[in-house]
């Protein structure tokens, strides 16, 4: 087995933990003893990090105590310990103690792996207020006369900015700042990420008050989002003073404005927190915005001052370790209900919008679309209902026509005049047939002669015909043609080019995938939000089979002959393809690994889940899908994507229009991306 692929350390992620040790106030000794039980922890699941609370050696409410000598001496000893344990853990530990440094008392975060003290950081920002009186007892960092000190008989790196960087991981970079420092109008952490750290380390003692707990999310939260990085969050819990201040051990953990995980509170036992940071999606995430290194370069002074720490740790690079991450199978859509409700909202909103503006811009009232019975032309149906009622027009000027070709079925053709019922649009029905049989015979095609030589062209005629009749009756009838193909078709070139349906006046659907549709035409059905009375039409809807019927079926056979997924792969794994490889440039292989993870929880006891997803997928049929992914997006399909209709973008998952999201040549290769399919196992 290839267990480096089974490894999170392969693609780019970091496990990190943030522990809250239960203390007593002024013991050392006791502090160091649960600080190296949760260490030892963290290592045995994989950790390359682990971040303790302020003071975390004294503990923090100490008061005047910390000017008792015997106090700072046995807090110093306590950190010579754990320094000696180091020695046998494959991880970086940060703890907070009271240091003397040349007369002064610092507020410190000590940095300690592989038997040493990579640095020291005191505290930048002192609070003076309400219930605070750090000053009293501790010098700020900018107060320091030295950047360095002896300890342990080494000279030890000290002062604020400073990074620290993992050798045999280097994308884990990794900054400290303590308790308020990340309070204030520009944390030192800003600057600490404009000089490349890629995780922000809080040592916090933090007391809790009503409120305070929604306060440190949402500063934890914007921190890691403004800087694109990760946070990790400390504070202190049971058995600090309880004098005049209460303690609840919060921790938590988030990545570019996302918790990843978070502690419960008010525990009496020592705790700790995992999670498993993806440092390669930071790191594409700075590359992308170009206005975070436009942002370090006007703070290039600052960011300069920075100095870099490295070690090597004994990470566990290769054996096995999976991800332990959520990682959504549908990632354009949100597991959780209220919030993929509140997505369909604002997505409905946003295409009906940006119809309403392409309607008004150019003076015209009506728009042609044409209505197969399937998924896509079902939802761009329904944004055209809602924009007319929008635009306080009637929903008959909502052209519709319905054509059935030489593989239309009884089930789509009804589902297809149906649903334009319950609309209440103006509904028509084209027969395409003599048109295509005429097209046939004038290019000789055996087909028109009765043949059964159903090959692309045959396909092309019948997807043309009905898209130049659309066009045409839009010339005729004073309208619009509106285009239904969708994201997720246009990834994979699963479009006819040109006089197809890869072409209209406006494409309402051309940056929705579709998973996404599926929901949004599902969300319809459940709320009636745009037809009333339609719910049992749009599930019929939902449950057929998705195809193109441009190819006749044997006599008396109900299944199509054409099964769109059993030619292009799964949507619901070709949509997670997209928006790893559009949205973050991920290799293959990462994204295989990604896959694997977020499809393999049937075994896990979390099946079926909450999209009703009843699939499994093992790693050689993700692997196979992937290639078809990568071969149909990569080399065969940009030619189409390059001059797609207007139409506006809905998530940041991206989209593929030139104007937009991705630029890309027409006649590259994919060798490369598929050269990395051979690092996913057989």
């Amino acid at each position: 087995m290839n267990n480096r692929f089974f490894n999170l350390y392969s693609h780019g992620f970091a496990r990190v933990a943030v522990a809250i040790p239960r203390c007593r106030i002024a013991d050392p000794a006791y502090n160091v003893e649960q600080t190296l039980t949760l260490a030892r922890q963290a290592a045995e699941q994989g950790a390359a990090l682990v971040a303790f609370p302020e003071l975390g050696l004294s503990a923090y409410s100490c008061d005047d105590l910390f000017h008792q000598k015997a106090l700072l001496d046995a807090c110093q000893d306590g950190l010579a310990a754990i320094v000696e344990a180091s020695k046998e853990l494959p991880l970086a530990m940060v703890v907070g103690l009271p240091l003397r440094v040349n007369h002064q008392l610092f507020n410190c975060a000590a940095v300690v792996a592989s038997g040493r003290v990579l640095g020291l950081v005191p505290k930048s920002f002192l609070p003076n207020y309400g219930e605070f009186y750090e000053s009293r007892q501790f010098s700020a960092a900018d107060c320091a006369a030295v950047d360095s000190v002896e300890l342990f008989g080494d000279i030890v790196p000290f002062g604020p900015n400073q990074v620290f960087e993992v050798e045999n991981l280097p994308l884990l970079r990794f900054h400290v700042e303590i308790c308020e420092d990340v309070w204030v109008p520009v944390p030192p952490s800003s600057f600490a990420a404009m000089a490349g750290a890629t995780v922000l380390v809080n040592l916090s003692a933090s007391n809790v008050l009503v409120g305070k707990s929604t306060y440190r999310h949402q500063l934890v939260s914007q921190q890691s989002a403004r800087c694109m990085a990760a946070y990790l969050y400390t504070s202190a819990g049971r058995g600090e003073s309880t004098t005049d201040m209460a303690w609840d051990g919060q921790a938590i953990i988030y990545e570019k404005g996302e918790m990843l995980a978070e502690s419960a509170r008010f525990l009496d036992e020592s705790h700790i927190i995992f999670a498993d940071v993806d440092l390669e999606r930071l790191s594409q995430e700075r590359m992308r915005a170009t206005t975070f290194a436009q942002s370090a370069r006007r703070h290039a002074q600052e960011a300069a001052a920075f100095r870099v720490q490295r070690v090597k740790l004994a990470l566990p690079l290769e054996s096995t370790l999976p991800l332990n991450r959520e990682i959504e199978r549908f990632p354009y859509v949100p597991a959780d209900r209220a919030l993929r409700d509140e997505r369909c909202t604002e997505v409905y909103n946003i295409q009906v919008q940006a119809l309403i503006q392409r309607l008004s811009s150019s003076g015209i009232q009506k728009v042609v679309i044409g209505v197969s019975g399937g998924l896509d032309s079902t939802h761009a149906l329904l944004v055209c209902a809602a924009a007319m009622d929008r635009l306080g027009l009637p929903r008959t000027n909502i052209l519709a026509y319905t054509m059935p070709g030489f593989a239309t079925s009884g089930r789509t053709l009804q589902q297809a005049h149906a649903l334009m019922e319950v609309v209440g649009c103006t509904a028509r029905e084209i027969d395409i047939r003599p048109s295509c049989l005429q097209m046939l015979k004038d290019l000789g095609h055996p087909a028109a002669e009765g043949a059964e030589q159903y090959d692309v062209t045959f396909e092309n005629v019948q997807a043309g015909e009905r898209t130049n009749h659309l066009f045409r009756l839009a010339n005729h009838l004073g309208a619009i043609v509106i285009g239904t193909g969708d994201l997720s078709e246009l990834a994979l070139g699963w479009c006819t080019y040109g006089v197809g349906d890869h072409m209209s006046h406006y494409n309402v659907n051309g940056s929705v995938p579709k998973t996404l549709i599926t929901h949004l035409v599902r969300w319809v059905a459940e709320t009636e939000a745009v037809v009333k009375g339609g719910s049992e039409v749009l599930l019929n809807i939902l449950g057929t089979e998705i195809s193109p019927e441009l190819v006749p079926g044997k006599a008396g056979d109900d299944k199509p002959a054409q099964i769109t997924e059993s030619v292009i792969g799964p949507y619901e794994l070709q949509d997670f393809n997209l928006y790893y490889i559009l949205r973050y440039g991920f290799t293959p292989s990462k994204v295989a690994f990604l896959s694997y993870s977020a499809w393999r929880a049937k075994h896990e006891g979390r099946w079926p889940d909450e999209h009703g997803a009843r699939n499994e997928y093992d790693l050689a049929a993700i692997k196979r899908n992937l290639s078809i992914f990568l071969w149909r997006f990569f080399k065969t399909s940009q030619f189409k994507r390059s001059c797609v209709p207007n139409g506006p973008k809905v998530g940041n998952g991206g989209s593929l229009s030139p104007r937009g999201d991705w630029r890309a040549p027409s006649d590259s290769e994919a060798t490369v991306w598929l050269d990395d399919l051979a690092n996913i196992p057989d």
